[in-house]
């Protein structure tokens, strides 16, 4: 059986063993290939759990890194207020109480595309980004930085602030306005101006006039005056005011320019911007100026009669405007003009009228309310009533007591003056006399002075001569040096 019947039985045990072999080789690559899935799918979870595990890491190290992250940003920012505002000028922006003080309803209008296109409120939104400097808002500092600059090219002082805001993103800034060295190197002076305009802007922030409150110039003034202007030449500062039925309201106030040696000016050429009481004496257009004057000039009447009196000399005393390629100049800086950016002067120009609108020019103006002038003003309305009834009553020698020896009025003295208002008395003898629409301003420097402005209209006129009076105060009672007709 051994060898026949394995000889006789070999080839089909072979088959069956080949088919054998054949089945277990088919199992076991399925088994092989299923481990291998098997494998692919441990290792996809494994790759998957990793990735988890580093996305978790990474979260975790993000929120471990954002304290430090926020400390710097407020560094940053900490740098910015310091650097740009308080380091160079030490004007204490971030102080609540000083913020307080500011008043927008003072500040130019914004008007939507006018302010923006035009410039008419570009002074308002530098002291924006001062705002939001103040307050940490360094990010809304510089996008609205940009804004302005887009917007006002021209205007260099903005320009200078969006530089510092740029700078202020990658390190502390020491100092406002720090250009590079070679650019400091060519422009010293002027990085200095703008930073002195700078700094007599930042000032309008904090040194606001109190609500309610007028210059102490201003004493009385007609409906028919529409409009007053006081300059203080110590901030730089003009302030525009509206008569209405409720009195003067401060309305406007503008960065201004004066003299480039100051103020008080006493001769000619001598660079100072005249400190007194000043009326309007015509409005001039730009198509009649060269671009040196801007958008347009209002001229004063310097000198006054009260300068004349002290030998002061000079002339062309404007208000005006800036060369097109200039938003504004440095606070000293013209020949003694009072020298405003061209949106603003025409704002101006606009609204008041020759003549009769007063300008107050004054080294710091001195702020109180209605009520604590209202005694004074009761006291000389009542002294200029003393004049009139001296004037009506015809009687010479009562009306002569109220001018000052030292009386002049052109060639005239107080002799000759005396003869000319014998003749005009004895024309009106007997007829009441009206004063209208009376001004009365008051200015102190040397002595106290008064100056009077009125229409003089005689019973049975309906119109008479406007005439304009200074006063002075001789052994402490007030008498008149000047006396003329304007119109």
């Amino acid at each position: 059986m051994s060898i026949g019947l394995l000889g006789l039985h070999a080839p089909a045990a072979q088959a069956q063993s080949d088919k054998g072999r054949a089945a277990a080789s088919s199992r076991l690559k399925k088994n092989q290939a299923s481990e291998r899935a098997a494998q692919r799918k441990l290792d996809s979870r494994k790759a998957d759990a990793r990735q988890l595990k580093d996305r978790k890491s990474a979260k975790s190290r993000q929120a471990d890194a954002s304290t430090p992250n926020r400390r710097a940003e407020r560094n940053r920012q900490s740098a910015l207020v310091g650097g740009v505002a308080a380091g160079a000028m030490a004007l204490p922006l971030a102080n609540a109480s000083n913020r307080a003080q500011f008043s927008r309803a003072s500040l130019p209008p914004e008007s939507g595309a006018l302010s923006s296109s035009a410039g008419l409120a570009a002074e308002a939104r530098l002291l924006d980004i001062y705002r939001l400097i103040g307050s940490g808002q360094g990010r809304q500092a510089l996008e609205q930085a940009e804004a302005l600059v887009r917007d006002v090219p021209n205007f260099q002082l903005a320009q200078l602030v969006y530089g510092d805001l740029l700078l202020a993103q990658t390190r502390a800034l020491p100092s406002m306005g720090l250009a590079p060295g070679d650019i400091a190197a060519k422009a010293p002076q002027r990085l200095d101006q703008l930073r002195q305009e700078a700094e007599k802007r930042l000032a309008a922030l904090r040194e606001r006039p109190p609500p309610g409150t007028l210059p102490t110039q201003f004493i009385t003034l007609p409906p028919t005056t529409r409009h007053a202007i006081a300059v203080d030449a110590s901030r730089s500062r003009l302030y525009l005011f509206e008569n209405g039925p409720k009195g003067l309201q401060l309305v406007a106030d503008h960065y201004a320019s004066i003299g480039k040696l100051g103020s008080d000016k006493r001769i000619e050429g001598d660079q100072r911007t005249p400190l007194g009481v000043y009326f309007i004496t015509s409005r001039l257009e730009g198509r009649q100026l060269t671009d040196f004057y801007g958008v347009g000039a209002l001229t004063l009447n310097y000198p006054n009669e009260y300068d004349r009196r002290l030998g002061r000399t000079g002339s062309g005393i404007w208000l005006h405007g800036v060369p097109t390629e200039n938003y504004a100049r440095s606070p000293q800086s013209t020949d003694g003009c009072v020298v405003l950016a061209n949106p603003e002067l025409q704002s101006i120009i606009d609204r008041v009228q020759p003549r009769n609108t007063p300008v107050v020019i004054a080294r710091s103006l001195q702020w109180v309310s209605p009520a604590v002038k209202e005694p004074e003003r009761r006291s000389l309305g009542n002294l200029l009533e003393g004049w009139r009834t001296a004037r009506a009553s015809g009687d010479i020698n009562r009306l002569m007591a109220f001018y000052s020896t030292q009386f002049s009025n052109g060639g005239k003295d107080l002799s000759q003056w005396r003869q000319m208002i014998e003749r005009d008395v004895q024309q009106t003898r007997g007829r009441e006399l009206q004063l209208k629409d009376v001004s009365i301003l008051g200015w102190r420097d040397q002595s106290d002075v008064l100056v009077v402005t009125f229409g003089e209209v005689a019973e049975g006129q309906r119109t008479g001569a406007i005439k304009r009076q200074y006063w002075g105060k001789e052994g402490g009672l007030w008498k008149i040096f000047y006396e003329g007709v304007i119109g």
